[in-house]
C-alpha cells in the first residue's frame, strides 16, 4: 500500500492552526529541547504512563520511538482530536511516530469489519486521519504510516502468534480485551486473538512505546507481562484519557448520537450539541465539557465563551479548570457552552469537510461505509419480497416498557415466576420469566420492566408466556442476572427504541425461524456507564436511557 507523504508549509497552514504559537512552530521544526523537556511533553494531557523512568532513561540517549494504532472499523469522529494532539506532542519532542492502521485487529473485533471493506476502510481512515493532522498543523513528512496486514501476514509474525496462543490463558485474553473487543454472549476466537496480536506490533514496528486510550490498558499490562516471555523486551505504554459521548456514555464510531463525525455538516453539529446532555451545574459525564477539556485546550491552549453582552459578554479561559468552575457555579450557561463548541470545533473540521468535497474522496467514504441496505434488486426480478428478507435492525423489535403487577411462583416449575404485566394493552400479559434464582417477589411487584412484546407466544410448563422481560446478565459463577430500568417516570406502553433506529415499525411477529431476536441479540450490551446498548448506540424511551443498576458489561437476554 503506497503512503502520500507532503511536506510541512507554514504557510499553507489554515486558520484552524493558529494555535501554534511560534515557540510550537519552531519545536516542531526541530529546535532541540532537553530530556526534561521533551518528557514533559510527551507526557503532557496523559491519563497514565507505565515506564515512566524507562522513558526518561532513553530520552537522555535517543529520540523516542513511538506507535499509535486504530482498528479501521467505525469512522472515526471528534474524539480522534485527543491522541492527534498526542502524535502532534511526540512530534514536537523529536519522537519517531507511526501510525497503524491495524486492519487485521479491525476484522478479528468480532468481525466488526468485514473483510471485503478492509481495504476500503484502511484508505479512508488513512485519509481522513491526514486531515485531521493537516487541521491542526501536524506535519505528514515526519510520520510513518503502515497498514497492519503488511507485516501481520509473514511467517516470522504468524510463528510467533502461534508462540504466545501457547502461553496466553483464554482467562488473560478475554480480560485484556474487555475494553476494546466487542464483548459477545459466546465470543469467537478472533477476539481472543486480538489482544496478543496488538501487543506483538511493539516489536514488529520496533518501538519503544505505544500510545492509545486508557481503555486499552489490560491489552497494554498483557503486552508487559508475556512479550519477555517471547524474548522479547518490554516497552511503556502512554495512555490518554477517553471522552464521553454527547450523551453522557463513550464516545463511539457506531453510537450516531453519542458522537460528532469528522464529516458532519455545520447544522448536523448544530443539532447533535443541542441535543448533548449538559445539565445546568453538572460536570459529571458531560461530553460537552470534556470535549473543551480533553480536545479544544490541548489544542488552543484557551477557549472563548461566546455570550451577549448583557449576560457579560465573551470570557477568554486559558485554564480548563476556570471553566469548570464556573459552569458548576452555574456563571457559564449549558446554551452558551455549546455554542463556543460548536464555532471552535467547526473551525477544525473546515478544512477535513473541505478535502472530503472532492469526488474521488465522496466516493471512498460512500464505498467504504455503505448505507445500510435498501434491499438494492428487491424489486428487481423479485417484486415480492417479504418483510422476512428484509434487513435486520433493531426497530423490528417490538420494545416496550412494562409495569409489573402480580408476581408468583409457576406452578410446575420452581425456577420460573408467573407474572401479569401492564404493558400499555387492554388487559395486561401473562410472562413466565426464570427468575427464581435471583429476585425475590418483592423485588419484582410493582417495579417498572422492559419486554420484547412481538415474540411468537411461547408455552413454558404448560403456560403460554406472552412476552419477554429483557434483563442484564453476567455469565462468570456466579451468574446474575437484573431487569432493565426504564427512566423515571415512564409508563407502562412506552415505546423502547435504539437511538438512530426511531422511526422503523417493529414487526407484528417475530418469526422463529428467522431468529431476528437472535441476530440482534448479539450486540445488546451494557456499557461502562450501566446503559443498555445495541452495537454502543443506547436503548431509549422518550425520557431518556433504559440501564441496569450493578451489571456493568453484561449482555441483555
Amino acid at each position: 500500500m503506497k503512503y502520500l507523504m507532503k511536506s510541512f508549509n507554514r504557510k499553507s497552514l489554515s486558520p484552524a492552526h493558529a494555535f501554534l504559537s511560534s515557540t510550537e512552530a519552531a519545536a516542531i521544526m526541530g529546535d532541540q529541547q532537553s530530556p526534561e523537556e521533551k518528557f514533559k511533553l510527551i507526557t503532557r494531557n496523559l491519563q497514565e504512563v507505565l515506564g515512566e523512568e524507562r522513558l526518561k532513561e532513553i530520552l537522555k540517549e535517543r529520540e523516542l520511538k513511538v506507535y499509535w494504532g486504530t482498528a479501521t472499523t467505525g469512522k472515526p469522529h471528534v474524539a480522534y482530536f485527543v491522541p492527534m494532539s498526542k502524535i502532534a506532542d511526540f512530534l514536537k519532542a523529536g519522537c519517531e511516530v507511526t501510525i497503524l492502521f491495524a486492519d487485521l485487529h479491525a476484522y478479528l473485533d468480532n468481525m466488526k469489519a468485514p473483510w471485503e471493506l478492509l481495504e476500503l476502510r484502511v484508505q479512508y481512515y488513512e485519509q481522513v486521519i491526514k486531515a485531521m493532522l493537516e487541521s491542526i498543523g501536524v506535519p505528514l513528512d515526519k510520520l510513518k504510516f503502515v497498514k497492519g496486514t503488511d507485516y501481520q501476514l509473514s511467517r516470522e509474525y504468524t510463528l510467533d502468534v502461534y508462540r504466545l496462543s501457547s502461553m496466553v490463558t483464554e482467562h488473560d485474553a478475554k480480560k485484556a480485551g474487555a475494553e476494546v473487543v466487542k464483548q459477545v454472549e459466546h465470543p469467537l476466537l478472533s477476539g481472543l486473538l486480538y489482544p496478543g496480536l496488538q501487543a506483538l506490533d511493539e516489536e514488529y514496528l520496533k518501538v519503544d512505546a505505544q500510545s492509545g486510550g486508557v481503555d486499552q490498558r489490560k491489552i497494554f499490562t498483557l503486552a508487559e507481562k508475556y512479550l519477555p516471555s517471547l524474548g522479547y523486551t518490554k516497552r511503556i505504554h502512554m495512555m490518554n484519557p477517553m471522552v464521553p459521548g454527547l450523551t453522557g456514555g463513550k464516545m463511539s464510531s457506531s453510537e450516531e448520537e453519542s458522537k460528532i463525525d469528522l464529516l458532519d455538516k455545520n447544522q448536523e453539529v448544530k443539532k447533535k450539541l443541542k441535543k448533548a446532555f449538559c445539565e445546568p451545574g453538572n460536570v459529571e459525564n458531560n461530553g460537552v465539557l470534556s470535549f473543551v477539556k480533553h480536545v479544544l485546550f490541548p489544542l488552543h491552549s484557551e477557549f472563548i465563551i461566546k455570550r451577549d453582552p448583557k449576560w457579560g459578554g465573551d470570557k477568554v479561559y486559558t485554564d480548563y479548570e476556570e471553566v469548570e468552575r464556573d459552569f458548576a457555579a452555574e456563571q457559564i450557561h449549558p446554551g452558551d457552552l455549546k455554542a463556543s463548541v460548536e464555532l471552535a470545533l467547526n473551525k477544525l473540521l473546515d478544512p477535513i469537510r473541505k478535502k472530503f468535497e472532492t469526488p474521488e474522496l465522496k466516493k471512498l467514504t460512500a464505498s467504504a461505509y455503505p448505507e445500510p441496505s435498501k434491499n438494492k434488486g428487491g424489486a428487481k426480478g423479485n417484486p415480492k419480497q417479504t418483510a422476512d428478507e428484509e434487513e435486520v435492525i433493531p426497530s423490528r423489535l417490538d420494545i416496550r416498557v412494562g409495569m409489573v403487577i402480580s408476581v408468583e411462583k409457576h406452578p410446575d416449575a420452581d425456577s420460573l415466576y408467573l407474572e401479569k404485566i401492564d404493558v400499555g394493552e387492554e388487559q395486561p400479559r401473562t410472562v413466565v420469566s426464570g427468575l427464581v434464582a435471583y429476585l425475590s417477589q418483592e423485588q419484582l411487584q410493582d417495579r417498572l420492566v422492559v419486554l420484547l412484546c412481538n415474540l411468537k407466544p411461547q408455552k413454558m410448563r404448560g403456560i403460554e408466556s406472552q412476552a419477554m422481560l429483557l434483563c442484564a446478565s453476567i455469565e462468570e459463577e456466579p451468574r446474575k442476572v437484573e431487569p432493565l430500568d426504564p427512566p423515571e417516570g415512564s409508563a407502562p406502553g412506552d415505546r423502547v427504541y435504539v437511538e438512530g433506529y426511531e422511526s422503523g415499525k417493529p414487526d407484528d411477529e417475530l418469526k422463529p425461524k428467522k431468529k431476528v431476536f437472535e441476530k440482534l441479540q448479539v450486540d445488546l450490551k451494557i456499557s461502562d456507564e450501566f446503559v443498555a446498548q445495541w452495537k454502543e448506540q443506547n436503548l431509549m424511551t422518550k425520557l431518556g436511557q433504559i440501564t441496569c443498576k450493578t451489571l456493568k458489561g453484561g449482555n441483555i437476554c
